[in-house]
């Protein structure tokens, strides 16, 4: 019964291995370090693709998903599937060792 986000829910494509979907807020101050630490990690990886979404701008998303706070992590296999889920924010080797889930 896990999530499936497809590039239509995104408003981006995914990444061709795994794709790492950020929900943020304009004056979330952890935000700006997740957006750094996920893109680092983007780049890092092959096939790994780094979606951020507003909160704010897409409340409709957030309730569906149950985002409660920012930021929050998606980690999504190929195809989309939420493989794995935090909040707060994450350290690199976390980030990576979630990749490892989806890939």
């Amino acid at each position: 019964m896990a999530e499936v986000l497809g590039p239509e829910a995104l408003g981006a494509a995914l990444g061709e291995r795994a794709t790492l979907v950020q929900f943020s807020t304009a004056f979330c101050q952890p935000c700006r370090a997740t957006r750094r630490t996920l893109a680092e990690v983007a780049a890092m990886v092959p096939g790994v693709g780094h979606v951020e979404i507003d909160a704010e701008e897409r409340l409709d998303l957030v309730r569906t998903l149950g985002i409660t706070r920012t930021p929050t992590v998606l980690v999504l296999d190929r195809s989309g599937r939420v493989v794995r889920r935090a909040a707060g924010q994450p350290r690199k080797a976390d980030v990576i060792a979630a990749l490892g889930q989806a890939v």
